[in-house]
């Protein structure tokens, strides 16, 4: 990436990020509003740090289509505590059982196992309060806002984030996969992590009225960077500094499913790059104004953490 896109893509991440933590803050209960350890624990989790990409995907994919940030703001707010609750249970000792999460001990070390379950449903269940109030936005169609639901339950749901998580979990070390194991970590990551990134672009797209082209070319951009993201996550998890990741052990120790397991560590640097290209492609419809997205897919396998 040139200097003068990191530049422009470290600009707009820095005010979205300032945009949404100042949301975040209206949004979430007070910790003195009883049940005021529930309050504690969703807090906890949520302003933890975190790169606010999934926000920040949602309001880019407003202003590609003609849209404003404003528009879309509780909606990007929603599309992190979505986020974060999926993160807090997958730390838990029956999922991933990670101590660390961000630098810091996870959900479930500070609060116990049962708390931390219950922060998790009280954050997904805000992400939909939260999705319906974008509906109140000036310029805002209430149907709009259905169908902004509509794409995140399903993006969530057993057919997205948690269906891939299911077969992320019943994968792990499982000798049954063998030569089927490429097969199964493309669902995975399709499911689990690119659901949700695909559809925090469509999210930003549907609140601002977009046509169906301006959305199919979104959703075939967000695919390939979730890929992207994806495989450069299980990369750094081989080469990356723990330090600088916020994190102890390794998917490897825990007998995962990743890219490298599967192809190694250069033909996975490959396909991310293939990924970033292709999601470039994608984006030539929208000319100049997709500055920031390409810029954007760039940044998912150049950063070091």
């Amino acid at each position: 990436m040139e200097k003068t896109e990191q530049s422009v893509l470290l600009s707009f991440l820095k005010s979205r990020s300032r945009k949404v933590d100042a949301a975040l803050e209206r949004f979430l209960p007070r910790e003195a509003r009883m049940p005021e350890v529930l309050h504690k624990a969703m807090r906890y989790s949520v302003f933890a740090g975190g790169k606010r990409l999934r926000p920040a995907l949602c309001m880019a994919g407003a202003e590609i289509c003609g849209g404003s940030a404003r528009q879309v703001l509780p909606a990007a707010c929603a599309l992190e505590v979505l986020h974060t609750y999926s993160l807090v249970h997958d730390d838990l000792p029956a999922m991933d059982d990670d101590d660390v999460r961000r630098g810091r001990p996870t959900n479930h070390k500070v609060f116990g196992d049962g708390l931390a379950i219950l922060a998790g449903d009280g954050l997904l269940t805000l992400a939909f309060e939260l999705i319906a109030r974008n509906a109140e936005v000036s310029g805002v169609q209430p149907e709009w806002a259905v169908e902004a639901s509509r794409v995140v339950a399903v993006a969530a749901g057993s057919l997205g984030m948690v269906g891939g998580q299911a077969v992320d979990l019943v994968s792990a070390g499982n000798a049954a996969l063998n030569g089927h194991r490429a097969q199964v970590l493309d669902y995975i990551h399709r499911h689990k992590t690119g659901a949700l990134i695909r559809a925090s672009l469509d999210v930003g797209a549907v609140l601002v009225g977009a046509g169906r082209d301006e959305r199919r070319a979104l959703a075939r951009y967000g695919e390939n960077i979730g890929l992207a993201f994806q495989i450069a996550d299980d990369v750094l998890d081989v080469v990356g500094d723990k330090k600088l990741l916020g994190k102890k052990g390794s998917d490897q120790d825990n007998r995962k499913l990743t890219f490298p397991a599967v192809y190694g560590l250069e033909e996975s640097r490959r396909r991310a790059h293939k990924a970033v290209s292709d999601a470039k492609r994608a984006l030539r419809r929208f000319g100049s104004r997709a500055e920031v997205l390409s810029a954007l897919a760039d940044y998912m396998i150049e950063r070091d953490r």
